[in-house]
């Protein structure tokens, strides 16, 4: 029985990626993958839904946006050869949570250590903007994912878009609205039978780059989250 819950999460990764119930969604993320960026023409696109990634005994699960277009549609793996990635692994690997500080490709050796990374839409979207209906239909499998980690305490919502997706969750979790306001940094403790929240910005170029969201922010909210799931 121990190992019942990575059997199911294999499941939910199958149906996750054979889904095709958002048109838009599922013509983009084929045609970026037909495309390709000139860089990477020698590349097979993964191009389908990209499933989660980590310690399936985790207790910080760390929730993104969506796939980068050229990240994780092009490589298959949740937050993984683009320059959000690069930042975010290198913060990881400073918080203790990654083995090492690059994110490449499938192959590359990454492992994580008590962590588990998704993405509240599992296939990339036009513009990084999926619309309201699209975060709907993909929330289910937030939520029955979230379900399925036996020592989940804490969930790190990068962004405000993984900070919504996070709220609702907990709320089809509980049965109960939640309700909280992004502050970067904050902790959201929601009883003793619901993960807490801590929220950060989203280690996009567009934070990264300007100064909103530093190297040094982020791993101390990284270290934060860590301590509390451990807590």
């Amino acid at each position: 029985m121990e190992d019942s819950h990575r059997k199911q999460l294999a499941s939910l990764t199958d149906e996750i990626v054979a889904c095709r119930m958002c048109t838009r969604l599922v013509d983009w993320r084929e045609k970026i993958g037909q495309e390709k960026r000139a860089s990477y023409k020698d590349w097979d696109y993964w191009a389908k839904p990209v499933p989660s990634y980590g310690d399936s005994d985790a207790s910080l699960v760390l929730l993104g946006l969506a796939p980068a277009a050229h990240g994780g549609n092009r490589t298959g793996r949740v937050f993984t050869g683009d320059s959000s990635a690069t930042f975010l692994t290198a913060a990881m690997h400073k918080a203790g949570l990654a083995n090492q500080p690059n994110s490449d490709h499938r192959d590359d050796g990454l492992e994580f250590n008590g962590a588990y990374i998704a993405a509240a839409v599992r296939c990339v979207p036009p513009g990084d903007k999926p619309t309201p209906e699209e975060q709907r239909a993909c929330l289910p499998y937030l939520v029955r994912e979230l379900r399925m980690l036996p020592n989940l305490k804490v969930i790190m919502a990068l962004g405000h878009i993984a900070f919504r997706a996070t709220l609702q969750t907990l709320s089809e979790m509980a049965s109960e609205k939640m309700r909280g306001k992004f502050m970067h940094g904050e902790v959201y403790r929601f009883g003793p039978l619901l993960p807490m929240m801590v929220a950060s910005y989203h280690p996009s170029p567009r934070n990264t780059n300007t100064g909103v969201l530093t190297m040094d922010a982020l791993v101390k909210v990284l270290k934060q989250a860590k301590e509390l799931s451990l807590s």
